[in-house]
């Protein structure tokens, strides 16, 4: 039994994603309060039932998060059902199942970062657009698969598919020439060109002016690459009902057929073409949300050629984000009326009201009537807001502060349409997509003689001989051996071992565990995190984090980067940008000591670092980890 379930700042559900198992719960149950007859047997929930049914739970949450600063952030009931809960920009998402809170969370952190690179701040899109919110559940089911079957996706890190300098070097002079063409043709500078081989990372060319691409970005165009498979999957599995993941609309939603926000998609023999609009989170630790342009062309079976063209200002997506961001932040701290609370989070939404009024100055394009329109409403509107919040501030008035607050619907129409304006243009797909079949034709027959050889070494990606398992991340970059989950024997073991091995590292991670040696029957398991600065120093950090790491996100990089977060809160005093961060996993039979395992790792990061060309830097820091950080042997 799973659900997800979206609120608005309302309590109305405007989106919902389950499966039959909870529907047939949930009407059951509605059929025992008399909600629905007993002659009502569909296999679909109607909208006005969730809200009944969950409208109580949520009214407490949010007074829990607004009044008291103090939500919740999981309930575990009866019959071993968990909810757990995440607001965004006043929304709230709700997700209920029976598997561990852990998992749950992080399923529904992802879902959150995945309608944010559909919707960006308005959340509102997921139940005026069926494109928004069908594109959204396909990617959702994409996770769902790749995160049961993928390392990289478990891990979430980019697995760099390893081959010699010659090969790389072909492909990077391919996607330079595509690029350049893109540009001339388009006339947009800041484009980009990426290949995946089976999801794995072949090579990226950027122009000079373009956003640079996070980790994050490139594993969510790997989510959005495989939604197109997703179909043919969830054909296979169609005689599973109780894993199948359904998506229902609900019948309450409007349906707005020329909203922003559009795919497209080009068949014919030689090409085939997926085009998204997208708003990417580029380099910074804070989301700007900038509109891009994405065509996933198939070079040939598992081998994809991504044309990325931004389609947006980055200062006016970053300004746009803030600025609902803090919005969001003011209504809430304006409920409790605490000056001393508001003063600073008004000053953080004056400044984001200043930057994107910035951009807004310098913006050109088609829409620029509209946009000086939007503009000049927008200094009107916050221009009055501002001077009640500068009254309310100073005599502490109870009357400027309700004018104010009535002013903020107004702010946020003029909000969603200035996003409208700027960050979706439904002819840049179009006009996009008049020399994608050249470009992908010549990058394809740049990379014909090696696509055979580039899927196969996909499946065989990186092996250390007689060596064991691991994974290795740097930079968010994982280096692991590949492994074929088609066979039954290696589904049953393996595959259940690495996975139990990253949750349970995770949730001592968690706690603060920076090495960690554990065994079961079969196996010994080992789990090291160190720091090194840019030199290849080791760095003992300067606070152990047992009791930060639990304000932290969790471990990963789709749900906030944990690791970014975990280098300030160990090195306060340094710049995150000095520290490098490292993970390594490892799995011995169990017949190997600790010593052992200790001295193989050591042996492993240096070997590893030889094979994809970093500079062979001693971590003897290892050892100084077990001895200094709480070690947890434990026996499963």
């Amino acid at each position: 039994m799973k659900c997800l379930l979206v609120f608005d700042t309302s309590n109305d559900i405007i989106y919902t994603k389950y499966n039959k198992k909870f529907a047939i719960n949930i009407n059951e149950y509605a059929r025992a309060q008399g909600l629905i007859t007993e002659e009502d047997r569909d296999t679909k929930i109607n909208s006005n039932i969730i809200v009944q049914l969950f409208s109580p739970i949520v009214t407490s949450q949010r007074i829990m998060s607004c009044q008291f600063g103090n939500s919740y952030t999981s309930i575990q009931c009866e019959d071993n059902i968990n909810l757990t809960f995440e607001e965004y920009m006043g929304y709230l998402f709700v997700s209920i199942g029976r598997e561990d809170v852990i998992s749950m969370k992080r399923f529904l952190s992802v879902c959150v970062t995945i309608v944010r690179y559909l919707c960006g701040p308005d959340v509102l899109l997921l139940k005026t657009n069926t494109r928004a919110s069908s594109t959204v559940t396909h990617l959702i089911d994409s996770w769902i698969y790749l995160h049961n079957t993928e390392q990289l996706m478990l891990v979430e890190a980019i697995e760099q598919l390893m081959v010699n300098s010659d090969l790389s070097a072909a492909a990077l002079q391919a996607l330079n020439e595509a690029v350049d063409k893109l540009q001339t043709v388009t006339e947009r500078s800041k484009v980009h060109a990426l290949v995946l081989v089976q999801n794995k990372f072949l090579s990226l060319y950027s122009s000079r002016t373009a956003t640079v691409l996070s980790p994050t970005d490139i594993l969510f165009l790997i989510l959005l690459c495989n939604t197109n498979n997703m179909k043919q999957i969830q054909n296979e599995n169609d005689a599973d009902s109780d894993s199948e993941e359904e998506f229902y609309s609900p019948s309450s939603s409007p349906v707005t057929c020329d909203q922003p926000l559009n795919t497209l998609q080009q068949d014919d023999e030689q090409l085939q073409t997926h085009s998204y609009q997208v708003l990417l989170a580029g380099s910074d630790f804070i989301p700007k949300c900038v509109p891009h342009v994405v065509h996933i062309n198939q070079i040939t079976e598992g081998v994809n050629l991504l044309l990325i063209i931004e389609a947006g200002n980055a200062l006016i997506s970053s300004g746009l984000y803030d600025t609902f961001s803090y919005l969001h932040t003011m209504q809430i701290v304006q409920m409790q009326q605490d000056v001393e609370t508001l003063k600073p989070a008004f000053e953080n939404l004056d400044t984001a009201v200043k930057k994107l009024t910035d951009g807004l100055k310098k913006a050109k394009g088609s829409s620029k009537s509209a946009l000086e329109l939007s503009y000049k409403q927008l200094l009107k509107q916050w221009d009055g807001m501002r001077k009640k919040y500068l009254e309310f501030i100073k005599t502490n008035s109870n009357e400027a502060l309700l004018t104010a607050e009535n002013a903020t619907a107004g702010l946020l129409k003029i909000l969603k349409e200035l996003l409208s304006l700027t960050a979706f243009d439904n002819s840049i797909l179009y006009t996009t997509q008049v020399c994608l079949k050249d470009i992908t034709k010549m990058v394809s027959d740049k990379l014909e003689n090696f696509n055979e050889f580039f899927k196969a070494k996909a499946l065989r990606n990186f092996t250390l001989g007689s060596y064991p398992l691991l994974h290795y991340r740097t930079n968010h970059r994982v280096t692991t051996p590949t492994l074929d989950f088609t066979s039954a024997e290696t589904v049953n073991l393996t595959k259940k071992k690495i996975w139990s091995m990253l949750h349970f590292s995770r949730n001592h991670l968690q706690e603060g565990h920076l090495s960690i040696m554990w065994k079961d029957t079969t196996f010994n398991y080992a789990y090291f995190l160190w720091f090194e600065d840019t030199s290849g120093a080791p760095l003992k950090p300067t606070i152990f984090p047992t009791n930060a790491s639990k304000a932290l996100p969790l471990p990963g990089i789709l749900c906030g980067d944990f690791y970014q977060k975990l280098k300030e809160a160990c090195f306060p005093k340094m710049a995150p940008s000095k520290v490098r961060c490292y993970e390594l996993y490892c799995i011995h039979l169990g017949l190997a000591t600790a010593s052992c395992v200790l001295e193989h790792t050591r042996r492993l990061a240096a070997t590893i670092w030889e094979l994809r060309g970093h500079p062979n830097h001693p971590i003897d820091l290892l050892y100084n980890l077990i001895k200094s950080v709480p070690e947890l042997y434990h026996s499963m």
